[in-house]
């Protein structure tokens, strides 16, 4: 299992997919692979392939509630350049690329202070960040399999 969270630091709320990121790589959780990147590239699509299940973690922008999570399927963007990857992007470079089509989520959290050269996040965005964190947790613990739990 593979969890990718993306974005920029240095823009205050879009730094929301990498500190999901490293708050999961604190966590250790068994199974996961965990990478941090600024953007998503045709690279992950490599890291993918060797995977099950991925879950991408970014900033989302105008959210309705603290986060959103969705399953994706692959899909071409109309333009395919280094800026311009989005998950269901890479999804379909994994598939077209390697053979692969692992399972896969968007786990947006929403942020309101994007743009500005600035490090750090918004409280509002730190309390939803929080709220993705119990989320995503309790996902986990859901989608084991029963005998895994009573095992652990």
């Amino acid at each position: 299992m593979l969890l990718i969270g993306y974005g920029n630091p240095g823009r205050g709320d879009d730094g929301l997919g990498p500190a999901f990121s490293q708050l999961m790589a604190a966590h250790a959780l068994p199974g996961w692979d965990v990478d941090t990147d600024y953007q998503l590239v045709a690279e992950h699509a490599l890291a993918m392939s060797t995977h099950d299940l991925v879950v991408f973690a970014d900033a989302e922008i105008g959210g309705e509630s603290a986060y959103s999570f969705r399953e994706i399927r692959p899909g071409a963007s109309q333009l395919l350049g280094s800026h311009s990857l989005v998950p269901e992007t890479v999804l379909a470079l994994c598939e077209t690329l390697y053979g692969a089509r692992p399972r896969a989520y968007v786990l947006g959290i929403s942020g309101r202070d994007f743009g500005a050269m600035k490090e750090g996040l918004s409280t509002e965005a730190v309390a939803n960040l929080a709220e993705a964190e119990q989320f995503f947790l309790t996902w986990l613990e859901d989608a084991r399999p029963a005998r895994e739990r009573v095992d652990a």
